[in-house]
Parts: C-alpha cells; structure tokens; sequence
C-alpha cells in the first residue's frame, strides 16, 4: 500500500504546485507583457476611454462605419457565437433580414456586393474587425452622410488596413473603432 500511497501523494503535492500557482503565474506574467498589462487594449480619445481594441461596438449612426452583427448584443460578458447552423430556417431569416436592413441604409449596393462578415456575426459575437470590403461597400453612404469626397474615405480606409500576421496568418482587417474614430477627425 506504501508503494501506492506515498508517490501518489507526492505526484498530487507536485500537479497542485504546478497547475495551481506555478502555470497561473506565468500566464499573469505573459499578461502583464501583453499591450494594455492584462486588462485589455483601451482606445483613448482626448484622455477617455472609448472602447476596447479586441470588443466590437454597435454603431448605427448613418455616417459611421458599421461592425460585424454580435450574437450578443456586443456584451463581453456573454461571448458566444449563435449556434445555429446555415440550413436553419430561424438563422437563415436573421441573415435574410440584416441584408435587407443593409440594403435600404446603403442604396445602390446590390446584394451580392455585401460581404457576409457584414450580415453574419463571429463565432464570440464580439469581432471588432471587418474585411476591407466591408469598409468599402458602405463608403457611398458615409461619404454622403458627412459630405466627404469618396476618394478621402478611400484613402482613410487604406491607411487603417492592418495586415495580416507575418503576412501569412489571416486576411486583411480594419478595428470598426479605430476607423470611426480617424473618421471622426476628417469631418472638423
């Protein structure tokens, strides 16, 4: 029964030292090192906080850009995608119904010029980021709205551009945020 009892215990004192305070540790360390030291990468404009680099936000406002839907309702707190899958006839209306909502707030975009991460939420609900095709497809109307040259806002959404990882990890994106916010700085 020693032979048992001893090193198992011994191999339980080592797992708690290792997965209970060494492993939590290096991970707050690795946080600690992260841009924002571990409670999020904030947007500040004119010294407040505004949002957060890595949580989409809802704007409805004609002349701002818009994100990607949320499943959510943007709430950090509940992240989750919707769960349904692309033949059920609830979730197959939501999309029917946020391209139709899409079209009359951008007349002139034809349905196939929509892109789905503009109609479909992410898998967290909470994507700050849109393709760059998102950004342009609503160009028309923001430039309208703020009574901006198009070529201004194009300019505008090249120079927010991220680039994907190492060139090779993802595709092109643009932080919904960071964009309304250098959006906001054209019109004054």
């Amino acid at each position: 029964m020693k032979t048992y009892i001893l090193p198992s215990l011994k191999l339980t004192g080592i797992l708690i030292l290792i997965c209970s305070i060494l492993y939590p540790l290096l991970i707050a360390g690795i946080a600690k090192a992260a841009p924002g030291g571990g409670k999020g990468e904030t947007i500040e404009l004119n010294g407040k906080v505004v949002g957060y680099a890595l949580i989409g936000q809802n704007f409805t406002d004609e002349s701002y850009f818009t994100g990607r839907p949320s499943a959510v309702d943007y709430n950090a707190a509940g992240s989750c995608g919707s769960n349904k899958g692309p033949s059920n006839p609830d979730y197959l209306a939501l999309v029917q119904s946020r391209i139709d909502t899409f079209l009359v707030h951008n007349p002139g975009v034809q349905r196939s010029e929509i892109p789905a991460d503009l109609v479909t939420a992410s898998s967290s609900g909470l994507d700050p980021d849109i393709s760059v095709q998102a950004a342009k497809v609503q160009v028309r109307r923001i430039a309208k709205a703020r009574n901006l040259a198009e070529p201004l806002l194009n300019q505008l959404i090249e120079n927010q551009t991220e680039e994907p990882l190492f060139e090779v990890f993802g595709t092109k994106k643009i932080n919904v945020l960071k964009l309304n916010i250098e959006l906001n700085k054209l019109s004054r």
